[in-house]
């Protein structure tokens, strides 16, 4: 029965993506803009710091939010990092996670308010969030490429893209849970929709947003190691060439680098969330 293609949907994108590559190239590079800049300054920062300086303040953001034992794991987990050679390659990775979380912060927070606030609105967006979400990783990287070019910038955006519901749907449950008689007594008391946003919904969804930050930090973390499949910098270069050149030495390290950097960057967010519930 189905032997044959019936709709030729496949076409009909890349007619699409060619359409939008010929006519709208420039609005695509203006939305490249402000994220190169991002990313350009971060990265530029991270590689100027010495190490030991940089070390030091993730010690003590976590000994701040976690303690001791957190601190001196986040210092050994660094150190060894910086022993295996892949410092500079780690805070590249370090500055493209940073650049992503950031946008998705800033984009997907107020998106996450407005669907906590609208169930309207909170329908209409669920099917891109489920796509976005469901859709693999390495789909995301054909038109990312095609619309921007290679490169980390291009890696950074396609990172943006997959990592942004998490954000978004944990903002629209935190603001859901809060407890509608709370939201009674602010507006009883003359508070309005935005007051009421700003010292009620907010600083109380804020465990649950935190959680949200949380997981798009992971997966920005595992998005941008994809993207040296188009040329993005950092830990994700030496794992490629590692599987190109069957080198299982370098691989193995390098994956051992991100699984510590990520450690690091887990455990801290999360006790920053655990801070801020308590």
């Amino acid at each position: 029965m189905f032997e044959e293609k019936i709709i030729p949907l496949d076409g009909w994108i890349s007619t699409f993506v060619d359409w939008l590559v010929e006519n709208h190239r420039e609005f695509f590079q203006l939305l490249k803009w402000p994220v190169e800049k991002t990313l350009i300054g971060f990265d530029m920062g991270l590689n100027a710091l010495p190490p030991l300086v940089i070390i030091l303040a993730i010690a003590v953001l976590a000994w701040r939010f976690s303690g001791k034992s957190l601190a001196i794991f986040s210092i050994a987990a660094m150190g060894f990092i910086g022993v295996l050679g892949f410092w500079e390659d780690t805070m590249t990775t370090l500055a493209m996670v940073l650049s992503s979380v950031l946008f998705c912060t800033i984009v997907g927070i107020p998106i996450g308010i407005a669907a906590g606030r609208s169930d309207r609105f909170d329908k209409t967006s669920r099917p891109f969030l489920d796509a976005m979400q469901t859709t693999p990783s390495f789909v995301y990287l054909v038109p990312i490429v095609m619309l921007f070019s290679v490169g980390n910038v291009a890696g950074v955006l396609a990172t943006i893209i997959f990592c942004m519901p998490p954000i978004i749907r944990l903002t629209s449950l935190g603001i859901r849970q809060v407890h509608p008689e709370l939201i009674e007594a602010a507006l009883a008391f003359g508070a309005n929709r935005w007051q009421v946003l700003l010292k009620v919904q907010i600083p109380l969804a804020m465990p649950t947003i935190l959680a949200g930050l949380n997981q798009t930090i992971m997966m920005a973390l595992a998005m941008v190691v994809i993207a040296a499949l188009i040329g993005a910098g950092g830990l994700g270069s030496p794992v490629v060439l590692g599987l190109n050149t069957l080198d299982i030495g370098l691989a193995v390290t390098a994956g051992l680098s991100i699984v510590l950097l990520a450690m690091v960057l887990d455990r801290v967010s999360q006790a920053m969330a655990g801070k801020n519930n308590r």
